[in-house]
C-alpha cells in the first residue's frame, strides 16, 4: 500500500516507522530478520531499507525488501539513488520491486561512493538529481508512491536554509512525502515545516531521529550529514563514555532520543522515523514508555 494512504488511514494518530540497512553478508541475514521481527511488535506504519552503490549491495536491498514485504508483512520503502544509475538499471530495479508487492520508493541523489572524494559526480546526465529519479519513476511506474529526503539543517553542500527549503519545495512538488535527515533540535524541524507550509507545501514531512549509540558513531554519522549536535549532549556523551563506557554512552543517547520523540509528537509531527542501526534492544529501550 502507498505510504501516503497509510498515513491518511491513520487519521492523525502518531505513528512509528523504522530504517534498516541490508547486511552485506548473507550469513548475517537471519539475525537481521530477527531484529525486524522484534521491532515489528511495535507495529510500525512502514519500514525503509537503504540502498548501496554497486550491484551487490543493490541486490541485497531487493532481497531484504522482498523478505520484509512478503514474509514479515511490513510495508516497505526501498531507497533508490543516482549513484551508478542508468535507465536499464533503474528500470530493472523498479520492476523487481513491484513484482514483490513493494509500491514505495525513497528517491535520493546519494552520496559519493567511497574513494571518490567528497563531491558527487553523476555517472550520466540522465540521473544527476533526486528530481531526475522522481520523474523517471513516475514515467515508468505511476503507481509507485515516492518519498524524498529533506534537510531541516542545511545540506553540507548547500549555502543556506533558504536554499534547502527551495529544493525541498521543488522535490515535494513532484513527490508524495518527505523524510528528514537527522537533527537534534526539534525547533529546527518545526521551523522548516513552517517555511514549507508558507510556500504552499502541505505534504507529510516525517522527522527522523537517531538514538546515538556511541561517541564514535555520533562523530562518524554527523560527519556524513552535517547535522549539528548540541554541546550539552556531546559533553554528556563524552562524560558517559569516559566514566561508564559504551553502554553508559548509549543510555544517554537513548534518553535524549526518547525526549526528542515525545517533543516531536506533542508538537504535532505526523509520526517519527527511527534510524534503527539494525539494533533491536537499543530501539526498544528508546521507545519504552512512550504512548504510541
Amino acid at each position: 500500500m502507498r505510504v501516503t494512504d497509510l498515513i491518511r488511514q491513520h487519521q492523525g494518530k502518531p505513528f512509528l516507522s523504522f530504517e534498516f540497512f541490508p547486511p552485506k553478508e548473507a550469513d548475517a541475514w537471519p539475525r537481521f530478520f530477527e531484529t525486524v521481527d522484534r521491532l515489528k511488535k511495535l507495529d510500525p506504519l512502514f519500514v525503509s531499507v537503504t540502498y548501496g552503490a554497486g550491484g551487490g549491495a543493490q541486490d541485497n536491498t531487493l532481497e531484504i525488501v522482498s523478505g520484509i514485504q512478503q514474509d514479515h508483512g511490513l510495508e516497505t520503502i526501498s531507497h533508490l539513488t543516482c549513484v551508478q544509475a542508468s535507465e536499464d538499471r533503474i528500470s530493472n530495479f523498479l520492476a523487481q520491486l513491484t513484482s514483490v508487492g513493494a509500491t514505495n520508493v525513497l528517491a535520493l541523489r546519494g552520496d559519493p561512493p567511497k574513494g571518490c572524494g567528497d563531491t558527487f559526480v553523476p555517472d550520466n546526465e540522465r540521473f544527476r538529481h533526486a528530481s531526475d529519479l522522481i520523474e523517471f519513476i513516475k514515467e515508468q511506474h505511476p503507481e509507485i508512491c515516492i518519498g524524498v529526503a529533506c534537510y531541516p539543517e542545511p545540506h553540507p553542500e548547500s549555502p543556506s536554509v533558504k536554499e534547502d527549503v527551495k529544493w525541498a519545495r521543488h522535490k515535494l512538488g513532484l513527490a508524495d512525502f518527505a523524510i528528514t535527515q537527522l537533527f537534534f533540535d526539534n525547533r529546527i524541524y518545526f521551523e522548516f515545516v513552517e517555511k514549507l507550509a508558507a510556500q504552499g507545501v502541505n505534504k507529510p514531512v516525517i522527522p527522523a531521529v537517531l538514538p546515538i549509540p556511541s561517541v564514535q558513531s555520533a562523530k562518524f554519522i554527523l560527519g556524513l550529514c552535517g547535522a549539528n549536535i548540541p554541546g550539552k549532549l556531546l559533553l554528556a556523551l563524552e562524560k558517559a563514555d569516559a566514566e561508564g563506557g559504551v553502554e553508559a554512552t548509549a543510555e544517554v543517547g537513548r534518553d535524549f532520543a526518547r525526549e526528542q520523540i515525545k517533543g516531536l509528537l506533542e508538537g504535532g509531527a505526523p509520526g517519527v522515523h527511527l534510524y534503527t542501526l539494525n539494533r533491536a534492544d537499543h530501539c526498544l529501550s528508546v521507545l519504552e514508555g512512550l504512548d504510541l
